[in-house]
């Protein structure tokens, strides 16, 4: 894939807060080399006192995750 070359669709990026398996900038480091999404169409969330796990189940998921994506896909659909 040549980053680059991504132009016609949005980005969303997400990492945990205390994520103790992806290092903290691993996931916001796509929106660097996507350089031809427009920044009006990129997003990036740190999900506060979340894991790895943390950030697709339980609380955080349902309270701060998930409604990021949700209006993320919906503004971008």
């Amino acid at each position: 894939v040549a980053p680059e070359d991504i132009r016609d669709t949005a980005l969303l990026t997400i990492e945990g807060e205390l994520d103790d398996i992806s290092g903290s900038g691993q996931t916001q480091a796509a929106h660097e080399l996507c350089v031809n999404i427009p920044t009006a169409k990129q997003r990036h969330l740190t999900a506060k006192g979340a894991g790895h796990y943390g950030i697709f189940s339980g609380r955080r998921w349902r309270e701060v995750v998930y409604p990021e994506v949700r209006d993320f896909i919906r503004r971008h659909a």
